[in-house]
């Protein structure tokens, strides 16, 4: 991309009043990710959550100088450098730029969409055709109203075929990405139960996914799915459909298909070709996928013995990033199997936000699927580096080795893998960053292997995309102007205390609460700066809190007092405050008799400024429960009422957790307060997506007659002839006791398996009967698939004592997708 001021104006169709010689090569919409400052053409999108206009001053001072923006502020004709577009729409505007862009090419573009797949199709594409053509693809999955507009800026003239993701969740939003993609050809992937509750019916979504296609020459889709394949040839004409399938009318016919040894062979016909093919995959989704992918390489007249020799090396799609526990304090960030340098920017950009003070590292290899003249493409990638303030690049491989130079800073490089690894310990790796990207012939699961602390093999993922997707479910719920704390008490209900802390400030949460000051010095120490409550402060612990800004909730006379001394001997004033009030819950808090005593001392205290009032609801998860709820509502607000009246300044209010945001919307005053919801559990069973998997693998498996006994105290009484796996996660690592002897199952291969005697220490025993089961297999305690809920219910608690049960001692792996 490269557009003059004067060329951007034309293309908006709006005025600008600029005298600057800008040339735009970028365009940005999050000011968290910005890089080349001076070229950047800066779009601030007002969302259900930020508003891109608070972020003009900041950007200008880092360097943006040119903006599109719906409202004009005074403020900005203090930047003289800068011009600004105003437009009515800015999301509306960054589509037509960039619908004018992708009609700067002439080359094909292949649009995907569908509920599930479009992703791996897209990447697995681009593995086939990257020895035959040079491919542009959407990085990762970005395929939103926002999302394709950034995919179609990666377009370049020496591009020969675009691969485009789009993706919508709702009524009337695939038009405009139509208009923007303008797909020659396109691929419908399978069609599922997503966003079902946005559309009157999955007709409805269907035929709003097809408008994608109104103008491509040919449509691939899937003819065994009778429904969609049918609506497909009515919305857009038989003649442009080209079909995979069981059907003989099928264009590429499937006439046996055989799974066996973690590879599948599929006889097809194509035209008067029969022919085999052998996929590295068994499952339903990935041989679909692979059909896809296949009858589009057919479409397009791919030589059917390249197809036969290249899919079998297909890879599985690594769709995430992850984060571990690395040696001597470092932090690792699992990114290798992505190699392209599209995507970069968003690995690096997650590795900044794990730590703002250690050293940053990236261990990088040749770039093997790439379109880009090879010096061209590291000098890119040089510039990326500095601009994103790597401390130290380590190369891997015989084409970085060539041109290790063009980096800036400390730097090394070696010719391949083991050649790094004979050189490891002479390396020094400590208090560092360390992000790890490179192609799958590197074998960098090696390198983390070596950088990875050594830990438990028990491990609760967790999934940070979860996390931001659920606060953002209740954040929809919210006012625009509502405020939101986000509790991380309990290391946020077993989830990882500063990780989880630093997702949530990179989400601009205004308000972080723990239960005591060590959790929140803790976050301080760790660098979080975001505003945080302690929602049961102790005496001894008042002075530290003052020293690091740990703002109190104050529940009695006697506390607030003793807190007041403690501001006094400090000499702070005017310290924040939150004031605990006492509706229902009878817990902590003040009653309504006391709140004359309550502002008695408050108005004679210049130490001490209320930053907010707030209560707990006891039961508003419970309908049964409303009238208790209501009257607990009416009292918050009848005493709060009267608190703040006797002060001249602004007090935040808020009453509802989790259940009340949901259940209780009308009363969420000006703040909020988000607990196990953030988690992936909702009271009011509303589906939110799973954050937390915990997982182990199984060690040993036995096979016991049915006259034996398992496990302690005899108590696995046997029925059958049984195989038994031993698996290692126990009562000590969280797997509550009371699961034994059958009580609690475990999820291997997609089967449950229940438990077999009396849960030990370290670990326990499953029923692996009829499951075919190999030492290593996957184990899953909790998780999406066995959700944290049915645990907790077959033992007679709550989710909230299963998440907050799990021992320090598993390791927490953060994943981002």
């Amino acid at each position: 991309m490269k557009y003059s001021i004067n060329e951007i104006a034309e293309i908006l169709e709006v005025q600008v009043k600029c005298s600057s010689n800008i040339i735009i090569k970028y365009i940005s919409v999050d000011s968290r990710r910005l890089l080349y400052a001076p070229n950047t053409l800066f779009f601030a999108i007002r969302g259900d959550v930020n508003n891109g206009h608070d972020y003009i001053t900041s950007l200008y001072k880092r360097g943006v100088r040119a903006f599109v923006i719906d409202e004009y502020d005074d403020l900005y004709s203090e930047y003289e450098e800068a011009c600004f577009f105003v437009v009515p729409n800015t999301i509306n505007s960054l589509h037509r730029l960039m619908t004018f862009y992708r009609s700067c090419f002439s080359y094909p573009v292949l649009g995907i969409t569908g509920s599930n797949g479009k992703t791996i199709v897209k990447e697995w594409l681009a593995q086939l055709l990257f020895p035959l053509m040079k491919i542009v693809r959407s990085p990762r999955s970005y395929n939103s109203q926002v999302g394709v507009p950034l995919s179609l800026a990666l377009l370049e003239e020496n591009d020969q075929l675009a691969i485009i993701e789009a993706g919508i969740s709702k009524r009337g939003e695939m038009n405009s990405l139509q208009k923007m993609i303008n797909p020659d050809f396109g691929i419908l992937t399978n069609i599922g139960i997503a966003h079902d509750q946005n559309f009157s019916s999955r007709e409805e979504k269907l035929k709003e996914k097809l408008k994608l296609f109104k103008d491509s020459k040919k449509i691939v889709v899937n003819s065994d799915d009778i429904e969609t394949f049918n609506i497909a040839c009515n919305v857009l004409g038989k003649e442009r459909i080209y079909s995979w399938g069981k059907s003989k009318d099928a264009d590429l016919v499937i006439y046996d298909l055989v799974s066996k040894d973690r590879h599948t062979t599929i006889k097809l016909k194509s035209l008067e070709n029969t022919f085999n093919i052998e996929i590295p995959f068994i499952d339903k989704a990935s041989i679909q996928n692979c059909l896809n992918c296949i009858t589009f390489l057919l479409l397009i007249n791919t030589d059917i013995e390249y197809i036969q020799k290249n899919i079998k090396m297909l890879r599985a799609v690594e769709m995430r990033l992850e984060i571990k526990e690395g040696i001597n304090n470092c932090i690792l960030v699992n990114d290798y199997y992505n190699s392209d340098i599209a995507s970069i920017e968003y690995a690096i950009d997650l590795m900044k936000r794990q730590s703002n003070t250690k050293k940053k590292t990236i261990i990088i290899s040749d770039f093997i699927e790439s379109t880009i003249k090879i010096e061209t493409l590291y000098h890119k990638l040089a510039n990326i580096l500095e601009v994103k303030g790597i401390d130290r690049i380590i190369g891997i491989g015989q084409s970085i080795s060539k041109y290790i130079h063009l980096f800036k800073g400390e730097k090394k490089s070696y010719l391949s893998t083991n050649e790094f690894l004979l050189d490891f310990q002479k390396l020094s790796f400590k208090d560092e960053v360390i992000l790890l990207r490179g192609a799958r012939k590197f074998h960098f699961e090696n390198l983390s292997n070596v950088l990875e602390k050594r830990a438990h093999r028990t491990v609760l993922e967790i999934n940070l995309n979860a996390i931001e997707e659920n606060l953002n479910f209740y954040r929809s719920l919210l006012k625009n102007n509502t405020k939101i704390t986000v509790m991380v008490k309990a290391f946020s209900y077993g989830s990882g205390l500063v990780d989880i802390a630093k997702i949530l400030e990179y989400n601009r949460v205004d308000f972080l609460a723990v239960a005591i000051a060590d959790e929140g010095i803790s976050l301080r120490n760790s660098g979080i700066t975001t505003p945080i409550i302690v929602m049961n402060p102790e005496e001894y612990s008042f002075s530290k809190m003052i020293d690091k800004g740990l703002e109190p909730n104050i529940y009695s006379i006697e506390q607030l007092k003793i807190f007041s001394k403690a501001l006094d001997s400090a000499g702070v004033r005017n310290y924040p405050i939150h004031i605990k009030l006492d509706t229902g819950m009878h817990r902590l808090g003040f009653i309504e008799e006391e709140i004359p005593s309550l502002v008695k001392c408050l108005k004679d205290n210049d130490r001490i400024k209320i930053r907010s009032i707030f209560s707990h609801l006891a039961g508003a998860d419970d309908e049964n429960l409303k009238d208790y709820t209501l009257e607990q509502l009416k009292i918050f607000k009848e005493t709060s009422d009267i608190l703040m009246q006797e002060f001249d300044y602004n007090i935040l209010r808020h009453i509802l957790n989790s259940a009340g945001i949901e259940a209780y919307n009308e009363y969420q005053y000006d703040m909020v307060r988000l607990g196990l919801g953030l988690y992936g559990i909702s009271p009011l069973k509303t589906e939110l997506s799973n954050v937390s998997t915990l997982k182990t693998t199984i060690s040993q498996i036995k096979h016991v007659s049915k006259d034996d006994v398992v496990g302690y105290s005899c108590k696995g009484i046997l029925s059958r002839e049984s195989k038994i796996a031993v698996i290692p996660i126990g009562y000590a690592d969280g797997f509550n006791r009371k699961l034994g002897n059958g009580v609690g199952s475990v999820l291997i291969k997609n089967k449950l398996a229940k438990t077999v005697g009396n849960i030990c220490m370290d670990m326990c025993m499953v029923d692996v009967t009829d499951i075919q089961v190999e030492v290593g297999d996957e184990v899953i305690i909790f998780g999406e698939k066995n959700p944290v809920s049915i645990l907790a219910e077959e033992i007679g608690t709550i989710p909230y004592e299963i998440l907050t049960s799990v021992s320090e001692r598993v390791k927490r792996v953060y994943i981002s997708e």
